[in-house]
């Protein structure tokens, strides 16, 4: 190391002459400047009173001479390897700057309490500032973009978060603790008052005590357990918020939904139920109120769908053809549709309490398309019967309502001649004065919003009634409804649906059931995510109401226990009735509560004025929300089309042509099925790939078989590289698909094909595992047997990019003896350019004497 000190400037401010290094110093200090920057020279403010400093330097300013108010010092340098350093001096004392931080070192600066006229202008330096700014945004030689300074950390107060660290138990968010495992939080520390002091804690009630969480709104209860209670219980959360200006809204929504909705409910119930009309209005009495006090989405609003009806009346039907009820037995009826709802119910509430939510992501797309287009068909197909008054030579001819739509449409073509005149008029006016209505607000609504608020399926009901009684028309042949009560007398009769007399029934509607709870969670899914949560701008809305589909799941579970114990349709949350909630002024679940309400008052004092509605306005109004249902399908075939999405488009009609050519039991176990097998096929299929390396780069690597002729081919190196988590349904064939990698370099050839890559290729074999983010016994065996038949083959075997030592993957290697066989911790490195050159030397220790003499870490 040579070093040099700088020699004593004396004289006035000027330029300066010092001596330089000698060459031979610069010669040995490689990065050492030719020309030095002289930034080690200073100068020591004069002592003279600040206003003579401040008058002198203006006189001599003025005539440009300089002023003699510095004297000169001299500071000792030294240059060595490190670079240029300052040898502090004694007598310097330490600065402080704006920020009072304290700076030492051998450079005398001014302080901003002693000023001069050369130095004045220091009172604004920042000298924690590159540039001398205190906003500054700059590096030493060049801009830098601003980042967004930090004031969290893993260890303060204000943090991520993170877990508990005594609760980190196996696999990805595993828990240590057995009970919170399984039962998971809420129940072990809410209900069993888990976690407490002495006891293992759970991640949630370690980030509460740490931060000091507080509820008032659970004042009378523990606080961990009134945080589960609002959280699993949101009606807690919503009516603490509610407001006065909420109800006109809420109030005006409901009465929309019930002028539309409650008629709805009626030919839902007696046209595809097959059950008396009143059951239908019970799925508006119970199922929004118990959805309001557990629902996690504030403006979705459940209630009967045609879908579910259309196939509760096929289990109604199907008990009518084996006998055990008759086709006139209305109470027997009505209890089959409570067994049904109340299965459904229950399938759904154990699936929310089992986090089963992403259940409704196991139908695919387009069976879900082809199913509901089906069930539009064959709503429309059987509507069309009493629409044209053949309802009673339906009777006479047999087996025509229990038979397919092809059946049905086949007896109306030969039967056109009985259809009855005035039923079929008004029947296809009102679905025309429907139609024509639903599309003049579609295209006025934009301009007019308020055109949202007219009812008119409300008032073609109204004015159908009143044109009968007024008209007679009941006197000519149109079937009216008649009297509306319940079938048992009271206007709300429970029945417990689970009573060991009616388990045959139980065990014949157990498929359709399932079917129902599917399809309706699916689709108050969609409309739940459609519609949001409580997460809103603050001030506007409810706020703290987060979806949850295991929470929706436990919701629509129980309010259609309740329903089935009084014997209701299925209710599930429709798309298009919430956004009807959110568009006409509904912003809280009060407007369901309402419409329960309303719903009560219908059944107890406005059934009487029901008796003259024609029953072919309901059936048409049923035919309007079926051509609903289909008129979608055209959407979603040219999309497929478009994207080459011919399987799709197959499985989409082999539904459709199934559900309406045969039945509907048969369309739902084809698409069930064939869902199911996509699902365990996708699930069960490897996706491992052969990397290339990307020309001109060190460390880019992508998949070989996407762009073949685009990448580097890296010799006697095989780059594999598991972009999933490894399990026993995705390891069964990872053999098979690594052979042909070795054999063919592709995983798409055919196993009949000789091996055309040879075998000194594959002398290296490199395992990219940044994506295998946890593994089971069955993969980390199946990964075992790998490495030790590439051992035995004398074939070394290397990981990169293994997550932390700390993670279940990382032990799972070491407890199988991944590790110890490959060659030890040596074999496992950062990155799959670091494991290439690896492949390179004769062993591992090469490698990192290498690394470290070309300073490397």
């Amino acid at each position: 190391m040579s070093s040099s000190k700088a020699p004593s400037i004396s004289g006035p401010r000027g330029p300066s002459t010092p001596s330089s290094p000698t060459s031979s110093t610069y010669r040995e200090i490689s990065h050492a400047p030719l020309n030095p920057s002289r930034l080690w020279q200073s100068h020591e403010p004069g002592t003279l009173p600040k206003g003579e400093r401040i008058a002198g330097a203006k006189n001599n300013a003025k005539s440009g001479t300089d002023s003699p108010v510095c004297s000169p010092r001299t500071h000792a340098m030294e240059i060595d390897n490190g670079g240029i350093h300052p040898l502090t001096s004694d007598h310097a004392p330490p600065l402080e700057d704006s920020a009072n931080t304290t700076v030492e070192g051998g450079f005398d600066e001014p302080s901003h309490h002693n000023l001069n006229a050369h130095t004045e202008l220091l009172n604004s330096y920042n000298r924690n500032a590159a540039c001398g700014l205190k906003n500054c945004n700059h590096g030493t030689l060049s801009p830098r973009p601003g980042t967004q300074r930090s004031t969290m950390s893993f260890d303060g107060q204000y943090n991520f978060g993170q877990r508990y660290d005594g609760g980190i138990g196996k696999g990805i968010g595993g828990s240590r603790d057995a009970v919170h495992g399984i039962l998971g939080d809420a129940v072990t520390d809410g209900v069993l008052g888990g976690g407490n002091a002495g006891k293992k804690m759970s991640t949630t009630q370690w980030l509460a005590k740490k931060h000091g969480v507080r509820y008032p709104r659970a004042m009378y209860v523990d606080v961990l357990k009134g945080m589960y209670l609002i959280y699993y219980i949101p009606l807690f959360n919503w009516v603490t918020q509610y407001k006065w200006s909420y109800l006109k809204g809420d109030v005006i929504a409901a009465l929309t939904m019930a002028s539309f909705y409650i008629p709805m409910s009626l030919s839902y119930a007696s046209n595809l139920g097959h059950i008396p009309p009143i059951n239908g209005l019970y799925a508006f009495v119970f199922n929004p109120f118990v959805y309001a006090i557990l629902g996690s989405c504030p403006q979705m609003v459940v209630g009967p769908e045609a879908a579910g009806s259309l196939l509760v009346g096929t289990v109604v039907r199907g008990s009518v053809d084996s006998g055990m009820s008759g086709d006139d037995d209305d109470i027997m009826n009505a209890q089959i549709a409570g067994i049904v709802t109340a299965m459904a119910g229950a399938i759904i509430f154990v699936a929310g309490l089992t986090r089963l939510g992403f259940l409704d992501s196991v139908l695919s797309r387009p069976f879900l398309r082809g199913f509901i287009s089906a069930i539009g068909f064959v709503i429309l197909a059987d509507q069309l019967i009493p629409e044209m008054g053949l309802t009673h030579r339906a009777k006479e001819v047999g087996g025509i309502s229990h038979g397919s739509s092809v059946d049905k449409l086949v007896f109306l073509f030969t039967n056109v001649g009985y259809a009855h005149g005035l039923t079929c008029g008004v029947a296809f006016g009102s679905f025309a004065i429907i139609l024509f209505c639903r599309q003049m607000k579609r295209y006025l609504q934009p301009r007019f919003p308020s055109v949202a608020y007219v009812p008119d399926r409300f008032i073609v009901v109204v004015l159908s009634a009143v044109f009968t009684w007024k008209f007679g028309w009941h006197k000519k042949g149109l079937e009216i409804l008649g009297n509306v009560e319940s079938s048992t007398g009271s206007p709300f009769p429970f029945r417990w649906p689970f009573l060991p007399s009616k388990m045959k029934h139980v065990r014949e509607a157990m498929t359709t059931s399932f079917l129902i709870a599917l399809l309706g969670f699916f689709e108050s899914s969609v409309a739940a995510k459609s519609l949001g949560g409580g997460e809103g701008k603050p001030g506007e809305g409810l706020q703290g109401m987060t979806l949850s589909a295991n929470r929706e799941l436990v919701a629509l579970g129980v309010a259609n226990l309740v329903g089935g114990c009084f014997m209701a349709l299925p209710a599930f949350g429709g798309y298009g009735r919430s956004k009807v909630n959110a568009s006409t002024g509904g912003r809280t679940p009060m407007s369901s509560i309402i419409l329960s309400f309303i719903t009560v008052l219908c059944v107890l004092y406005l059934l009487p004025y029901f008796y003259y509605l024609p029953k072919a306005v309901l059936s048409s109004m049923v035919s309007v929300v079926a051509y609903s249902l289909i008129e979608e399908c055209p959407h979603d075939i040219k999309f497929f089309i478009q994207i080459r999405g011919f399987s799709e488009l197959a499985l989409m009609f082999l539904i459709f042509l199934s559900t309406i050519l045969y039945s509907l039991p048969l369309g739902v176990a084809l698409g069930v099925g064939l869902s199911i097998l996509q699902v365990i096929r996708h699930a069960t299929k490897p996706r491992i790939q052969i990397l290339g390396k990307v020309p001109g780069t060190s460390d880019q690597f992508e998949n070989a078989e996407a762009n073949p002729q685009g990448l580097e081919f890296i010799e006697g190196c095989l780059i594999v590289k598991i972009p999933e988590p490894l399990t026993f349904a995705n390891t069964g064939d990872i053999k098979n698909r690594l052979r042909r990698l070795e054999l063919y370099g592709t995983t798409a050839a055919h196993p009949a094909l000789p091996r055309v890559r040879a075998p000194e290729h594959n002398q290296n074999i490199i395992f990219d595992v940044h994506g295998v983010t946890g593994i089971d016994g069955s993969g980390t065996q199946v990964l075992a047997e790998l490495v030790d038949s590439y051992v035995d083959r004398g074939v070394r075997v290397f990981f990169c990019r293994v997550p932390s030592e700390r993670s279940s993957v990382f032990k799972q290697f070491e407890r199988s003896g991944i590790v110890e066989k490959c060659g030890g911790l040596s074999h496992f490195v950062r990155s799959v350019d670091e494991a290439l050159r690896m492949t390179e030397l004769e062993s591992p220790e090469e490698f990192y004497r290498d690394h470290l003499e070309e300073g490397g870490v």
